[in-house]
């Protein structure tokens, strides 16, 4: 037998041979999805293969799902197109012994988190403070979020210059403790439905809790004067907007830290947040819609099919997207980003993250995803790491079930474990 002949059959027999397995494999997935289970839902997947471009597996790819939080995918990605390797805490101009700042959205300033100073640092030597306010031109909660989750730990408003993560945090392990301790005394022990009053800075914190608790605050102009003020007392002063300049930048955390709490903790502040401060990159006007606009017009502009996308954390309903789309955003993201580097800014299956106690590998975690809650929707999508160490990209998106959700994952699990076997 000829070498180039030996080649050719070596070769076919290679090619029959995955050929045979990506049949195979896509028989059993589909014949998963025609089970009554899938009945009374709707559910797309797509997987595709970097490396070759192939695409594994296809279902419903093209189809429109509500995402929840995946939406914070095109949030790091729109983030990490625009933002430096730290972030911009602060514009700021200095006149003798007065500084003028302006907020460019950083969530981290005394959050309980991050622990930020850098805004009080740098105005802490002045005699005379002015801040400005006013260059927000996004409403406090995104279009579509629901009234009645406005005392929840997980809506808190969207400012310009934000403190303490725009919420109150109470706990009673020994004593009450309260972060700001400004509002001490706008706390009641009270067993209300509601944390807070509708619209104002009124809290309520049942009296045998001890566990801390997270109320987000009413903010506005006057509050932030308050609690700047119990900072440096008798120096700060609310103005409006400048012709002025602001010339310089401060900088405060590592950008990562930020990107890496947001996806592994699908915190929707810090992602709200994310796009507003992704936004003062524009200009001194700060707005999501626009830097929103500005990325799929320009980053984005070759998705196949163009998302609605209204939000920053995947709050809204409103929010619509493809597997499709998700798929075409996490390669770009593993294209452009270092694997380490991107891996570790997703929840991990079976280790850390939302996804801590699900899709757990047999010695190694094979799952780098985010994954989306919203009531009767559960969407995830990332990287998946087959046994013969090969990486796909996917995005599973399930909508409009009434079974619980712990099933959902059971089933997605068995579709996520028989790629990483099979492959």
């Amino acid at each position: 037998m000829s070498k180039l002949k030996f080649i050719f059959i070596f070769t076919s027999s290679i090619l029959l041979f995955f050929g045979c397995k990506s049949a195979l494999v896509t028989k059993k997935i589909t014949k998963h999805f025609d089970s009554s289970f899938y009945d009374s839902q709707f559910t797309g997947l797509l997987v595709v293969d970097p490396a070759s471009n192939d695409t594994i597996f296809k279902y419903n790819a093209h189809k429109y799902f509500t995402p929840a939080s995946n939406t914070k995918i095109f949030t790091l990605y729109t983030a990490l197109q625009v933002l430096a390797e730290k972030i911009p805490a602060l514009k700021y101009r200095v006149d003798k012994d007065t500084i003028t700042i302006q907020g460019t959205g950083d969530p981290t300033f005394l959050h309980t988190f991050f622990q930020d100073s850098t805004a009080l640092k740098t105005a802490q030597n002045f005699k005379k403070v002015n801040l400005i306010l006013d260059n927000l031109s996004d409403e406090k909660y995104g279009p579509g979020w629901a009234w009645e989750d406005y005392d929840t730990y997980f809506s808190p408003e969207r400012s310009s210059f934000p403190m303490y993560g725009n919420v109150v945090t109470v706990n009673n392990q020994n004593n009450l403790q309260i972060i700001p301790k400004a509002f001490k005394k706008n706390i009641q022990y009270s067993e209300r439905k509601f944390s807070r009053d509708y619209n104002a800075n009124n809290f309520y914190y049942p009296l045998k809790n001890t566990k801390t608790i997270e109320i987000p605050m009413v903010i506005d102009s006057l509050l932030i004067a308050e609690l700047w003020n119990d900072l440096l007392p008798g120096k700060v002063f609310i103005i409006d907007r400048t012709s002025k300049k602001l010339d310089q930048i401060a900088f405060s955390v590592e950008a990562d830290s930020l990107y890496k709490r947001m996806m592994q903790e699908s915190d929707n502040f810090l992602a709200e947040q994310m796009l507003i401060l992704s936004s003062s990159t524009l200009s001194d006007t700060l707005s999501a819609d626009k830097i929103r606009n500005f990325i799929l017009e320009n980053q984005l502009k070759d998705l196949k099919e163009k998302p609605r996308w209204v939000d920053g954390s995947g709050l809204s309903r409103y929010n619509l997207f493809t597997p499709t789309s998700f798929v075409q955003v996490l390669t770009k993201l593993y294209a452009e980003i270092p694997r380490n580097r991107l891996f570790n800014l997703f929840p991990s299956g079976g280790e850390f993250g939302t996804l801590k106690n699900w899709y757990a590998g047999n010695s190694r975690p094979y799952i780098y995803a985010k994954s989306g809650t919203l009531g009767n929707n559960y969407s995830l999508s990332g990287y998946l790491i087959t046994n013969s160490g090969k990486t796909f990209i996917f995005s599973f998106m399930n909508n409009h079930y009434t079974k619980p959700t712990n099933e959902v994952k059971k089933s997605m699990q068995t579709v996520l474990e028989l790629l990483r076997d099979q492959y």
